[in-house]
């Protein structure tokens, strides 16, 4: 009898198990999926950041600055949170940045879905960079062959740094090294 009531718990205790197990699955599969943001959006949340690699090599080719592109996970990314509110977000960055580089902003973000037109644009150039953290920040020249495709000339890259004159120091010396090539 008391091997009975044993098995009885037992069995009870995993049918229990299988049911809450069985909710979860429900529970996640009901979840609604990210927001798709317009291209407007998109533009306005990278906060003066281009986001078109397209327009962000006119403008170096106007310039003649280089292209400093920000691979970011905005809305999930801790390191890459603390980078922009640091150092992005700062009075003196935007200022150094006007003078000195393109900015680009390359975002892998999971709560809402970019337009697919920067999606496929994003992770063509992490393949192309090799990035596989965040946050990654390139600094890089481009070219045009006549057909339309780009060569990369990288002048080197860099994770979080605190501090803005840290930061912009460390960018400075690469694009120096790129001017000595």
């Amino acid at each position: 009898m008391r091997i009975f009531k044993i098995t009885l718990v037992a069995l009870t205790l995993g049918l229990m198990t299988i049911a809450n197990a069985q909710t979860g699955v429900l529970k996640q599969q009901a979840r609604p999926q990210p927001k798709t943001v317009s291209e407007l959006e998109y533009k306005a949340h990278a906060d003066g950041w281009m986001v078109d690699i397209n327009k962000a090599y006119a403008e170096s080719e106007r310039t003649g600055k280089p292209i400093m592109a920000n691979f970011t996970g905005s809305d999930w990314c801790g390191w890459c949170k603390k980078l922009k509110y640091e150092v992005f977000d700062k009075p003196a960055f935007k200022a150094w940045a006007e003078k000195t580089v393109v900015l680009v902003e390359l975002d892998f973000p999971r709560r809402f879905q970019i337009p697919q037109k920067y999606k496929e644009q994003n992770a063509g150039l992490q393949q192309a960079f090799k990035v596989t953290g965040y946050p990654t920040i390139w600094v890089f020249n481009l070219g045009k062959d006549d057909k339309g495709q780009y060569s990369i000339d990288a002048l080197g890259k860099t994770g979080y740094v605190k501090g803005v004159s840290a930061f912009t120091g460390g960018i400075n010396n690469m694009i120096e090294k790129g001017k000595t090539k």
